[in-house]
């Protein structure tokens, strides 16, 4: 897809991100903190997707200053007109147990943060990420790659930066459901 497609995609994307993790901080904190006989409890799962987040960001917003730098010495126009954006190999990245991955300790939750305040800071991530694909809505993203070793995606533009971001979202919203519905199977048992 080209670059005005991508931009409007990952845009709607993100809203709709943002959107789908609301009514997971509505839950009681019963539900919230049930551990399942297998991965994190919902809370463990919100607080693990905002650092993944916060790390995330770190280089969107470096990709994004180099990429407009770039803007300055390149002729955008040209580089846009024959570059597509493919957007589609980032899409195994929502489906939870698709690929293995060893994540890094320091996207490991540790329970240490209240959970509205969980809320608030992936509110001001998604929205973040908003505000830096407007800051390079005129195809600046294409310019700078950087290596993604998850699922060995190798170089990645800043806007695929950006759409991996929700797919990873996306990726623990099914694992919140598989943890909601053993909930909700030993509750129906008691």
């Amino acid at each position: 897809m080209n670059v005005n497609q991508a931009i409007n995609v990952i845009d709607e994307e993100l809203s709709q991100t943002l959107s789908d993790y609301q009514n997971w901080f509505t839950l009681n904190s019963e539900v919230l903190s049930f551990k399942p006989q297998v991965g994190w409890s919902i809370e463990q799962i919100l607080e693990h997707v905002t650092l993944t987040n916060h790390f995330l960001l770190i280089l969107i917003r470096k990709g994004k200053r180099k990429a407009i730098e770039l803007s300055k010495k390149k002729d955008l126009n040209t580089i846009i007109e024959s570059n597509q954006i493919n957007l589609q190999e980032l899409e195994a990245i929502a489906i939870h147990k698709s690929f293995d991955w060893i994540r890094p300790e320091h996207m490991e939750p540790k329970g240490e943060t209240e959970i509205g305040q969980i809320r608030t800071l992936l509110d001001n991530q998604i929205n973040e990420c908003k505000e830096l694909l407007k800051e390079m809505k005129n195809g600046e993203g294409i310019l700078y790659k950087t290596t993604m070793t998850v699922n060995n995606l190798g170089k990645i533009d800043v806007y695929q930066y950006i759409y991996f971001l929700c797919q990873h979202a996306k990726r623990h919203i099914m694992q919140m459901q598989k943890a909601m519905d053993e909930y909700s199977k030993l509750s129906e048992a008691e």
